[in-house]
């Protein structure tokens, strides 16, 4: 079977010579082994076996089976699609039974024979194998819940890898950064790659509506609560049950209101204007601001208590012009989908990618997309040009320099490669014509400095 090579076999044996045995009778497969529970683990992230044959008797207490139970644990802690095989004595069927009820794959007891133990090594495999697939299957299948996210950005890929991590967790997030940095995208993002992806995602700007009316949009009112509310309307926490609530612009809640909220956020109830019973409410809650908080609590315009509940996972998003070859990269993107809005075949002229990876971007990426937008619909031919964008030359972005001669080589280096693949639309042949170098030249800087192709 192919898949024998891609991960191999861990036999788990303090006998030697019964390890060598062991090794011997599954020859066919590529084997690793250890002595102990140390060794074991040491082998397991080394190498992430499929499949683990192993003894529950292990040094340094070879007869009391607590060694060999702590290994199990501790092997489908680190993977639970390991297949661990317990190898037992004859009289020893109740802690094989309770190895199995563990997560064990399998028992076998001894002395085995040989066909038998590779026989059942061989449908771990198998079943490893089948699982693998089957779980890549379905990612194939599903969309990618950061998929309008574009990026080349080490920063912004390890943002990427945050939200994954958190996405299925019930902690509150809150996305920091610059207006225009892409916050709802992520927001979106987290919400469609956690467990709550098919309750709603609701999203509401406190800044944008009047204070007045900004509790009865959260909380919702009650028949006759004030003039005008001629009928009960639950609020938008209410309407995101079971799904994400984003509070965006949070540095902008009004103090009485975050009073309110804060209460929300420890009893999980809501009680609407006008109303006298409570609400019980399941949601998650992300929030996003520009505003430095930490300023806004010292100034005494925003609770510490509410930060810290809002605040359990921080995500900061870095602005467009510190984003190594983004802009240039995002600009493709939009040139194309405007340019197909429009029924137009637009491509980006030289002078344009030079002046969009110079300009500073205060407005983030809403205004490269601005931009775009616009020269898409005034571009006189198929190529925009600096002028199409609304660019000048003399419009640059001042970049930290360093003094070690290595790290600024490194940071060049970097810079370049991430331009030229932007540039290039990631286009690997044209991205070397860029920097003047070979394809071959091109892959090995690439993973030398650990980008994906």
């Amino acid at each position: 079977m192919s898949m024998d090579k891609l991960q191999p076999l861990l036999v788990v044996e303090d006998d030697l010579a019964l390890q060598k045995q062991i090794k011997w009778t599954l020859d066919r497969f590529e084997s690793v082994t250890a002595d102990d529970r140390e060794s074991a683990m040491a082998q397991v992230r080394r190498f992430a076996p499929a499949v683990v044959t192993m003894d529950l008797g292990l040094p340094p207490d070879a007869d009391s089976v607590s060694e060999g139970f702590k290994l199990l644990e501790q092997i489908l802690a680190a993977d639970p699609d390991t297949k661990v095989i317990v190898l037992t004595g004859q009289n020893d069927q109740s802690n094989a039974v309770k190895a199995v009820g563990m997560g064990a794959y399998d028992f076998l007891a001894k002395p085995f024979e040989p066909e038998v133990l590779t026989l059942c090594v061989e449908r771990a495999f198998r079943l490893h194998h089948l699982q693998a697939e089957n779980k890549r299957l379905r990612a194939m299948q599903m969309p990618d819940a950061l998929s309008g996210l574009i990026t080349r950005d080490p920063q912004m890929l390890r943002v990427c890898r945050t939200i994954e991590k958190v996405a299925n967790t019930n902690a509150s997030v809150m996305l920091l950064g610059e207006s225009g940095t892409g916050k709802e995208v992520l927001a979106r993002g987290l919400h469609q790659q956690s467990n709550r992806r098919n309750g709603g995602f609701v999203a509401i700007n406190c800044a944008a509506i009047p204070e007045n009316l900004l509790e009865s949009e959260l909380f919702g009112y009650e028949k006759g609560a004030f003039t005008g509310a001629a009928k009960t309307t639950p609020g938008k926490i209410e309407t995101a049950h079971g799904g994400t609530l984003m509070l965006d612009e949070i540095g902008d809640m009004p103090m009485p209101l975050q009073a309110k909220l804060l209460r929300f956020l420890q009893e999980r109830v809501v009680e609407r204007v006008g109303g006298r019973q409570g609400i019980p409410v399941d949601v998650r809650v992300v929030c996003a601001t520009h505003q430095d908080l930490a300023q806004c609590i010292k100034e005494g315009r925003f609770r510490e208590d509410l930060y810290y509940r809002l605040a359990e996972i921080v995500v900061e998003i870095p602005p467009l012009r510190s984003r190594v070859g983004d802009a240039a990269l995002l600009a493709h993107a939009f040139v194309r989908r405007f340019g197909d809005e429009h029924g137009r075949s637009l491509l980006l002229a030289d002078d344009a990618l030079r002046a969009i990876d110079a300009y500073s971007w205060p407005g983030n990426i809403r205004e490269l997309e601005n931009r775009i937008k616009r020269a898409a619909i005034m571009a006189d031919g198929s190529q925009i040009t600096a002028d199409d964008v609304g660019l000048a030359a003399g419009d640059t972005m001042e970049d930290d320099r360093s003094l070690d001669l290595r790290l600024v080589r490194e940071a060049a280096e970097q810079r370049a490669v991430l331009a030229a693949l932007a540039r290039a639309d990631g286009t690997i042949a044209k991205a070397a014509d860029l920097l003047g170098v070979s394809r071959p030249t091109l892959y090995d800087l690439m993973h030398r400095l650990g980008l994906k192709t």
